[in-house]
């Protein structure tokens, strides 16, 4: 990173420091304030960080105003479109496009490392039968330390390696246990000699009585929607992936603990709150006047699935994975599903009715995953675990590159303290 000066000056004292201005590849400028109170005895006051660069990275840029996402410098559609979810994964994980040669040799590693120990599926039958399928992945994928915690060094960067491809191929297995274990179904065995999706599909879906037949457009839809979660830059469970593993904890924690902030409705529940909505919608006649009720200031009611908290324009990755969702639609003769026709209508009047278009409250990733899973036929609660497989990547070389900055130290933010000033104790029978 170039850098110039920016000077801050203390009105209270005038006393003016020169602070460092950074420059990336892309995108604003930061000012390196890490010597500020030191300096000046001041922190700064950002809650949710939306206006603090915690760390540099090479790895994912966002543009929000453009509607620009690049992995590694690659835009997100050229990946979505020509690319498979491990050659991202690869990407993600060492900064450049595989050659054939590297490409295969990475996919064996994966395919070699998906079985998980017998044991570990033992800990599904401590959960009940109800159990939200993010409870069951968050605590099993955390237990991946127990089983393997004689190979993890942080320090080196073959455990990394190692440690990176046993969490990309083992987060399907332990998936689909879970829903397996959700669906009252017994475990299925993955196997090698299926694609990564089509894996996770059969994974899902098969059942030791019948035959199970992958769909090849659904194999593809399901391959791009992983891709389309890969990574995100700086959002909130990558920062947990991030501050979690400041500590030097082992990676198997910070995915889980990354696993754990996905699961809020706020993140990763998005999608499942989309179709929570369609659900409350009911019925396609009804989309005129849940559209009244979402442009109502005093009426509660949102609209889940449009617009978003980065992209000021339309979500790139909703480009792409709604030419998808038409596609797998069409495949799976399911145009005629009453929630899957609503979905289709109110997405036709967001994008023509000028209150959204001013606005900008496109259809974001969120609408049309929920979708295409649904069509799938994996279950709302499902949908975030879904998120996670596909964000594993993205966690997991971010942790790696967290690893390896010489200026990252244990995370450590500070506050504004507003409680009460300092007392004195006072003994009970006089209070």
């Amino acid at each position: 990173m170039a850098e110039h000066t920016i000077t801050l000056t203390d009105n209270a004292t005038g006393r003016s420091v020169e602070y460092p201005l950074r420059e990336g590849t892309h995108g604003p400028s930061v000012i390196d304030i890490k010597t500020l109170y030191q300096d000046l005895g001041h922190f700064t006051y950002d809650p949710g960080f939306t206006s603090t660069a915690s760390c540099r990275s090479d790895i994912t840029f966002i543009d929000g105003d453009e509607g620009t996402l690049l992995y590694r410098g690659y835009p997100i559609e050229q990946l979505a479109e020509h690319s498979s979810f491990l050659e991202v994964s690869y990407l993600l994980l060492n900064g450049e496009l595989p050659s054939r040669t590297e490409l295969d040799d990475f996919s064996h590693s994966i395919t070699v490392h998906t079985m998980v120990n017998e044991s570990l599926k033992n800990f599904f039958n401590g959960f009940h039968y109800n159990a939200h399928p993010m409870a069951m992945l968050t605590a099993v994928v955390g237990s991946l330390s127990a089983f393997y915690h004689d190979g993890i060094d942080i320090n080196d960067p073959e455990s990394r390696r190692m440690c990176a491809h046993r969490i990309i191929a083992k987060m399907p297995t332990i998936a689909a246990a879970a829903f397996k274990h959700m669906v009252g179904e017994p475990f299925v065995y993955p196997k090698n000699r299926l694609s990564y999706s089509a894996n996770l599909l059969n994974m899902l879906f098969s059942r030791p009585t019948e035959e199970y037949e992958i769909n090849p457009v659904a194999e593809r839809a399901l391959d791009q929607l992983l891709i389309l979660h890969a990574d995100h830059e700086q959002n909130a469970s990558t920062s947990t992936v991030r501050l979690a593993g400041s500590t030097g904890t082992n990676p198997f924690a910070a995915v889980a603990a990354g696993c754990a902030s996905l699961w809020g409705p706020a993140h990763g529940g998005a999608n499942e709150a989309v179709l929570r909505m369609l659900e409350e919608i009911g019925h396609p006649s009804r989309v005129e006047q849940y559209i009244a009720k979402a442009k109502d200031k005093d009426d509660p009611f949102r609209l889940m699935g449009f617009g978003h908290r980065v992209y000021k324009n339309y979500d790139p990755r909703a480009t792409i994975i709604r030419k998808t969702c038409h596609e797998i639609l069409e495949e799976l003769g399911m145009g005629d599903d009453p929630k899957l026709e609503l979905a289709m209508k109110l997405e036709d009047i967001a994008l023509r009715d000028e209150y959204f278009v001013e606005r900008k409250l496109y259809p974001n990733v969120d609408f049309y995953s929920g979708i295409i899973y649904k069509a799938l036929g994996i279950p709302n609660q499902f949908f975030t675990v879904m998120f996670a497989l596909g964000r594993t990547p993205g966690w997991i070389a971010q942790w790696g590159e967290m690893v390896e900055d010489r200026e990252q130290r244990i995370g450590r933010p500070r506050q504004v303290y507003t409680g009460a000033a300092r007392r004195d104790y006072v003994p009970v029978e006089k209070r």
